[in-house]
């Protein structure tokens, strides 16, 4: 008696270039994103009629209440000695005398004191900025 082959299966469907592929996106949005640390606290900029782009790598936080922030150092002294650092590790890299070293960015909120900020500004120019750019919302 003679029997049949019996029927070959299929073999499944490979996933592995459906893996590669997920792989290859997933370090393609690891690589093109901007990870930054979150702000100390909530800040409103004032509106104002320009807009000019403020870039920097220093960011001052200057809240409605009058509290000053730079990264997890909170509280005005803290704050700016912790930004003194900052600016002495970036002078190491980049030439801080030839120029005028590295801007500070300032984010402060719309509801903060002229007073408070005319405060600040005598404070960060004695720490060696030449340049304070101050964060403003677009009308």
């Amino acid at each position: 008696m003679r029997f049949s082959d019996p029927p070959r299966r299929q073999p499944p469907e490979s996933i592995v270039p459906m893996i590669n592929v997920v792989f290859l996106l997933l370090i393609f949005f690891l690589m093109t994103a901007q990870i930054a640390p979150p702000e100390p606290f909530e800040v409103e900029p004032p509106e104002a009629e320009s807009q000019a782009e403020s870039e920097g790598e220093l960011i001052v936080y200057l809240s409605g209440e009058g509290e000053v922030a730079f990264r997890d150092a909170n509280g005005a002294d803290a704050a700016l000695s912790a930004l003194e650092r900052a600016r002495e590790s970036l002078c190491t890299e980049i030439d801080c005398e030839a120029g005028e070293g590295p801007p500070v960015v300032l984010r402060a909120d719309a509801a903060a004191s002229g007073q408070r900020l005319a405060e600040l500004m005598p404070r960060l120019g004695a720490l060696g900025f030449a340049r304070v750019d101050l964060v403003t919302a677009a009308p």
